[in-house]
């Protein structure tokens, strides 16, 4: 049975006569009768009775009919979505985005976004920058925004590139950081590698029984404004921070950078809804 077959039971059932059934469907009265025949060794069921008052659907015919009739209507709407797409960029977009950038940026890239394209059903995950590389490795994922360095063979492209800080309260601006206790966070490995290099370039050497770990740059940064202590970290977390900001740089005189890239492979950027996200991150960053 095929779409013709559903078209050729919906007729019939709206004509309920042989004749005016061929005629709008173009066909002959003959090769009518002959499908129907074979329709119903096909089913192995009688579907319909003739008579000199035209047709009538069996009981199995009816039950035939119905699904014949749910059939034609879910082609209907597939066709219909189908020519929406065309004209309207749609599909699924599964992104992965750090935290920080989720928490500080993104909702102003994903309120554009949806914004100029509705239609698109969209599906983020936020994690730290290191899952969500994972997550994009092993396919969970179309695009991937995440802030370091990872080794990425496929397409990468640079958002931002912003300094990093040591903040403290205003009140502890003078107070000599080695009696102050360093406020630090769990990142990615070449940040807090960069860190501790920092730190052996200026003879810090925080103590870890008198420092104050935590999970998250926006933790970091509210209790340093409450004066418990100094920390290291980027320009993106720093907009409503009211206390001492000092820019870093190495020893040799290079800055202190953190760097946020947007990560994907060539084969979702050929995907109208994924290009259109990495042209909107691209806007939203410049």
């Amino acid at each position: 049975m095929d779409e013709r077959d559903l078209e050729l039971l919906v007729t019939l059932d709206e004509t309920h006569n042989i004749t005016h059934a061929a005629d709008r469907l173009y066909v002959t009265q003959s090769a009518l009768s002959k499908r129907i025949n074979a329709l119903e060794q096909e089913l192995n069921t009688q579907i319909m009775i003739r008579s000199r008052q035209g047709i009538r659907f069996t009981a199995q015919g009816e039950t035939v009919l119905k699904h014949a009739y749910e059939i034609m209507t879910s082609l209907q709407k597939m066709r219909e979505k189908i020519q929406l797409q065309k004209n309207h960029i749609s599909g699924t977009l599964r992104a992965g985005v750090s935290i920080n950038y989720a928490h500080y940026v993104f909702p102003e890239v994903l309120a554009r976004y949806r914004q100029e394209f509705p239609h698109v059903n969209i599906q983020v995950k936020t994690n730290y920058s290191r899952n969500v590389y994972q997550d994009l490795v092993l396919g969970k994922i179309d695009v991937a925004i995440v802030r370091g360095e990872f080794h990425w063979k496929e397409h990468k492209i640079l958002l931002n590139r912003e300094r990093v800080n040591l903040i403290r309260s205003s009140n502890s601006r003078d107070t000599n950081l080695k009696q102050l206790p360093y406020i630090g966070r769990h990142s990615d490995a070449t940040f807090e590698r960069e860190v501790a290099q920092w730190m052996r370039e200026n003879q810090l050497h925080p103590n870890k029984h008198n420092g104050i770990i935590v999970d998250n740059v926006t933790t970091c940064v509210e209790m340093v404004s409450r004066g418990l202590g100094w920390a290291i970290v980027p320009d993106i977390a720093l907009p409503y921070f009211k206390g001492d900001i000092h820019k870093l740089s190495f020893k040799n005189g290079e800055p202190f950078i953190r760097s946020t890239y947007l990560l994907f492979n060539k084969e979702t950027y050929q995907l109208p809804q994924i290009k259109a996200f990495i042209k909107t991150a691209q806007i939203i960053s410049d």
